[in-house]
């Protein structure tokens, strides 16, 4: 039997729980106590909601579950159990205040790095490779990205700032789209220590050949779309996608708005022309969805982008990111909230997948045109609201991360999910379509 390095487990748990902390206190402590309490949209909670959920899970999973301790703060539990409470009305719920939330996650923290400490890794599923502290260091990542989703819906001054992605983009010069050879691929994952119940098992999928957008759509063709009559034919729509625009009056991705001949978008407080270089974002699935049929193309299913990001044909083998099995590198992807945007078409050479794919991790989340369903083998572990609950046709799935997302909470077998008509998310795509029978 391989003895379990705990030492290097540790300082994984400890480093990804730190980061994790870091960010969470940039995106708190860069706004006032006005701003934290109040809700900024219906659709996001107030920050400091998030802020003290971050840490009620916290000490319900590693100070409660992993060590056995008795609850810190039983009475808040309801407060911040999100299935029990919608994000409208989280704002009339009797929030802890900021100082509050902020004193009550220092305390957790501190007794959850003894915990760490002083726990075996190994012989319960629950701490086998520190799972338990990878999943809450994702679950606060998670949350990092919904209150950066809420600094955008955000009106008012620029509270964020960071430089811009490099500008290394090349994506005129790159062949439009990659050829994926047809056959069997392994998907998911199995041996990923801290991958998520819906990422399990590891099972042999048949995807026949199919051509891939080399990188995602940008803004300069979804404004050729746009330009071309995109939100006024109905013929590229869904019923429900077409419904939801003439319902809410959508003629281009939110946040953006028309000045002249001009368009321009909002950033995190600050208004600038779009760059007609990025890749688009903030478009839901049903506007992704028209662009690809007004391109005669298609969405790519999540298997075909799946074996588009980690598949090998040298050697057969599924990868764990495009690039190979190393952990991201800032060389590899636009992630982590370094940067505020995603970056030019074409960037990340690094980063690339075995086929020449480029921008498949980091930079948007891309919509596929698959549900969120369970892989065969499913078991919900360690609670079935994790992923069980949102089976089913109300759900597409989003792969790949954005510029939001930081790399414990992303890998080439991570999968997203979320309703059709969402576009505060990071999100983007790109497109596909069927190889010709040869």
């Amino acid at each position: 039997m391989t003895a379990v390095d705990e030492t290097g487990l540790r300082q994984r748990a400890l480093d990804a729980l730190h980061t994790a902390r870091i960010r969470t206190s940039l995106l708190t402590d860069c706004v006032d106590d006005g701003e934290l309490t109040a809700q900024h949209s219906p659709l996001m909670s107030p920050l400091v909601w998030d802020l003290a959920h971050i840490s009620n899970q916290e000490e319900q999973w590693l100070w409660r579950a992993v060590a056995g301790r008795a609850a810190l703060r039983p009475e808040i539990d309801s407060v911040y159990d999100a299935f029990e409470h919608p994000r409208s009305e989280r704002p009339t719920l009797p929030l802890l205040p900021p100082a509050e939330a902020r004193a009550y996650a220092a305390d957790v923290r501190t007794r959850v790095l003894d915990v760490l400490d002083g726990t075996a890794l190994e012989g319960r599923p629950l701490v086998e490779s520190a799972f338990a502290f990878g999943m809450i260091a994702q679950h606060e990542q998670q949350h990092d990205e919904t209150m950066l989703i809420t600094h955008q819906l955000r009106r008012g001054p620029a509270a964020l700032s960071a430089p811009p992605p490099p500008a290394d983009g090349a994506g005129d010069l790159l062949p439009a789209e990659v050829h994926v050879p047809g056959g069997p691929f392994t998907m998911g994952t199995s041996d990923e220590p801290w991958a998520l119940d819906n990422e399990r098992p590891a099972h042999t999928r048949i995807v026949p050949a199919y051509f891939i957008d080399t990188v995602p759509v940008t803004n300069g063709a979804y404004l050729r779309f746009m330009a071309d009559g995109g939100y006024t034919d109905r013929r590229w729509w869904q019923p429900a996608g077409w419904a939801q625009i003439r319902q809410h009056s959508i003629a281009a991705p939110l946040f953006w708005r028309k000045d002249g001949a001009q368009w321009l978008r909002r950033r995190f407080g600050v208004e600038e022309p779009v760059p007609e270089d990025q890749p688009v974002v903030h478009v839901s699935w049903y506007e992704a969805d028209a662009y690809a049929r007004w391109a005669g193309r298609r969405l790519p299913t999540e298997a075909e982008w799946e074996k588009a990001a980690r598949h090998d044909p040298a050697t057969g083998r599924s990868r764990r990111y495009p690039w190979g099995d190393a952990d991201p590198a800032p060389g590899h992807a636009n992630l982590g909230q370094r940067h505020l945007s995603p970056a030019p078409a074409g960037s990340y050479r690094e980063g690339s997948s075995p086929l020449g794919v480029r921008q498949l991790i980091g930079d948007v989340w891309e919509w596929t045109s698959s549900d969120f369903m369970p892989y065969p083998g499913f078991r919900a572990f360690p609670y079935k609201e994790y992923s069980e609950v949102f089976f089913g046709d109300e759900h597409k799935v989003l792969r790949g991360g954005s510029f939001a997302v930081d790399a414990v909470a992303c890998r080439g077998t991570f999968r997203n999910w979320d309703y059709p008509v969402r576009r505060q998310i990071f999100s983007g795509f790109r497109t596909a379509r069927d190889a010709e029978p040869s």
